[in-house]
């Protein structure tokens, strides 16, 4: 039986993903800020589900409970990192702007060191991470979200381009979402909004295809493609 983490596994695209995992021979280590969310999870399954309550954003206590929850679950093969978070902030409020940071990017980056770090003495393993269509260009009703998803592509690729030079076989995964239908999803005037169980099935797949990148859905690559098409006089007005 093949062993994964699934980072924020509480809610949303997480515990789509981590009951899919379970439903295809996994054992999962959920982790979450929400215990009771997590142990009610863990609960449905526990011959599946190994629960942890893990806040990304302390940064000194994670890289210990995933080596902790590593040990109980025997072994680790596949993580994911699907925490995350990023609200409107028109007027620069600089405490969402810091919240979203310390998750998205001090968060982020913990987990991926310590994964990546892992996988190379263990010498081989398989990282993936929900990005978002959004870190493609930058928001002004989101600066800091679409900067750190940004910089989640960016540091991914960078994670990638170490596993080759190292000939080890660490898989990158960078996952990008359009709109799934979650708390996560806000705003007016969104479109080709994805369940949670079709977005998880899509990232299993990718995941199983050992892809680099992967937009969900699937025609969100055409957005991707158009985003980066605009010209910077137009997009700056939008």
């Amino acid at each position: 039986m093949k062993k994964a983490i699934v980072i924020g596994a509480s809610s949303g695209i997480g515990k789509g993903i981590a009951q899919l995992l379970a439903a295809n021979n996994y054992y999962v280590g959920i982790t979450g800020r929400r215990t009771d969310l997590l142990k009610a999870f863990a609960s449905t399954n526990r011959n599946c589900f190994v629960a942890k309550t893990i806040d990304v954003k302390d940064t000194i206590t994670t890289p210990e409970k995933l080596t902790e929850l590593v040990a109980e679950l025997g072994g680790l093969d596949l993580i994911i990192i699907s925490s995350g978070t990023g609200d409107f902030n028109e007027h620069l409020d600089f405490e969402i702007e810091k919240n979203t940071i310390a998750t998205n990017i001090l968060g982020f980056t913990c987990i991926a060191d310590w994964a990546f770090n892992f996988f190379e003495k263990q010498q081989y393993g398989h990282l993936a991470a929900i990005s978002s269509v959004g870190g493609l260009r930058g928001s002004r009703v989101a600066p800091a979200y679409n900067a750190s998803k940004a910089y989640q592509i960016s540091y991914l690729e960078g994670l990638r381009q170490k596993s080759k030079k190292l000939g080890i076989p660490i898989f990158i995964t960078d996952i990008r979402p359009g709109f799934v239908d979650t708390a996560m999803a806000k705003g007016e005037g969104q479109f080709w909004v994805s369940s949670i169980t079709k977005a998880a099935h899509q990232i299993i797949n990718a995941i199983n295809k050992k892809k680099q990148i992967v937009y969900i859905t699937k025609r969100w690559k055409l957005i991707a493609i158009i985003l980066r098409l605009i010209p910077n006089k137009i997009y700056n007005r939008l």
